[in-house]
Formats: structure tokens, sequence, C-alpha cells
């Protein structure tokens, strides 16, 4: 089956294309929506600015296809193969992409917003200006990915592994990192206010410049991070281990201190504690 004559297909009413080969077929701005491609081969194909809105692609092969600028809202995309696939700026809002493989894909300015990415593989991917707010990525691997100035408000992140991760200037508020690993993640000028990092690692993190306001920190793990200029107005760090923390300029005013570990070793120069007093 070629791409024409699944457009013809579709075109005449037939919707189920389950397991075609359409390796390499360029269907870019073909209308397929609410079609059922499941475990279809799609990879290196030619998708840009094609309609697959609300249809069935799980368990699909679409590594290496080009899907820029695709209308991929409320697809199903549950175990398919998108590894290194071009989604830059498509549209996946409410997409299901569980266990999906999204490694080293490009999802800059893509929209995910409410979109299921439980369990998916997104190691060295590009997120960055993504929009993954109140997206579900619970367990979801983002080892090494890039996701500068993305948004990612009220995601849900428990347990994800975000360990070496580039979230400089992103907008993480009001998110759940309950147990995540962002150990040598680079936070810097990210926007945590109000977030849930509940027993986290964030060891060797940078969060220079980072807003943590009324953000729980409680039993993370913040030894060897830079916290250097952060805003940690009424925090919560009750028994955080903050040894080796470099802690200079850090704003703590207000933040709930209790049974901290501050170890040895740590910059408090300019750092303004809870009671309001200022280390020089």
């Amino acid at each position: 089956m070629d791409a024409q004559e699944i457009i013809n297909r579709y075109a005449a009413g037939e919707r189920n294309f389950s397991k075609a080969n359409l390796r390499g077929a360029d269907l870019s701005q073909a209308n397929l929506s609410g079609a059922i491609l499941r475990e279809v081969s799609l990879s290196v194909s030619n998708l840009r600015q094609a309609n697959l809105s609300r249809s069935d692609l799980q368990g699909a092969n679409l590594c290496w296809a080009d899907l820029t600028g695709a209308d991929l809202s409320g697809i199903g995309l549950r175990d398919a193969d998108l590894s290194r696939a071009n989604l830059g700026g498509a549209n996946l809002r409410g997409a299901d992409l569980w266990f999906a493989s999204l490694s080293g894909a490009n999802l800059v300015e893509a929209n995910l917003m409410g979109a299921d990415l439980r369990l998916a593989h997104l190691n060295n991917a590009l997120l960055d200006d993504a929009c993954l707010s109140r997206a579900n990525l619970w367990l979801a691997d983002l080892d090494e990915a890039s996701l500068e100035n993305a948004d990612l408000n009220r995601a849900s992140l428990w347990f994800s592994n975000l360990s070496g991760a580039n979230l400089s200037a992103a907008n993480i508020s009001g998110a759940y990192l309950r147990r995540a690993n962002i150990s040598r993640a680079n936070l810097s000028r990210a926007n945590l206010r109000k977030a849930n990092l509940h027993g986290a690692n964030l060891n060797q993190a940078n969060l220079g410049e980072a807003n943590l306001s009324g953000t729980d920190l409680s039993q993370t793990d913040m030894s060897n991070a830079d916290l250097g200029g952060a805003i940690l107005r009424a925090s919560d760090l009750s028994k955080a281990n903050l040894s080796g923390a470099n802690l200079s300029g850090a704003d703590l005013s207000g933040a709930t201190v209790s049974q901290v570990q501050l170890g040895t070793a740590n910059s408090l120069t300019g750092a303004i504690l809870p009671d309001g007093a200022k280390l020089d």
C-alpha cells in the first residue's frame, strides 16, 4: 500500500489500515483524522502538517518520521516508537503516549498539554519551549532531555527521571515531583513556586536564581546543589540534606528548616536566613 492508495481509500470511507507498511511514504498535509493505524510502519515517512487527530497508532513505528506541525491532538500512540522523530511545533494536546519511545525526538514548541506520558522514554529529547502543562509524566525517563523555557505548570512528574536534564527558565510551578530524580539537572532561573519535590533527589543540581517560593522540599537530597540567589521564601525544607550546597545569596526568609542537614563547607555568603538575618 502506498501513500496515494491510503488517501484514496480513506476518502472512500475506509478507516482501518492496521499493520500497513508505509515506510518512507509522503503523507504531508494528508487528512487521516480518526483512522485506525495500529502497528503500521511509518518510519522515515513525511507527515508534515498532516491531520492525524483522534487516530489510533498504538504500537506504530514512526522512527525518524517528520511530523513537523502535524495535528496529533487526542491521538493514540501508546507503545509507539517515535525515536528521533521530528515533532517540532506539533499539536499533541491530550495525546496518549503511555510507554511510547521518544528518545532523541525533536519536540521543540510542541503542544503536549494534558498528554499522557506515563512511563514514556524521553531521554535526550528536545522539549525546549514545549507546553507540558498538566501532562502526566509519572515514571517517565527524561534523562539528559532539554526542557529550556518549557511549561510544566501542574505537570505530574512523580518518580520521573530528570537526571542531567536542562530545565533552565522552565515554568514548573505547582508541579508534582515527589521522589523524582533531578540530580545534576540545570534548574537555573526556573519557576518552581509551590511545586511538590518531597523526597526528590537534587544532588548536584543547579538551582541558581530559581524561584522556590512555597515549594515543598522536605526530605530532599540537595547535597552539593547550587542554590546561589535562589528564592526559598516559605519553602518547606524539613529534613532536607543540604550538605555541601552553595546557598550564596539565597533568600530563605520564612522557610521551614527544622532538622535540616547542613553538613560542612556550605557557602552562605549573603544568604537571608529564616529569622531575617543576612550573613556577610
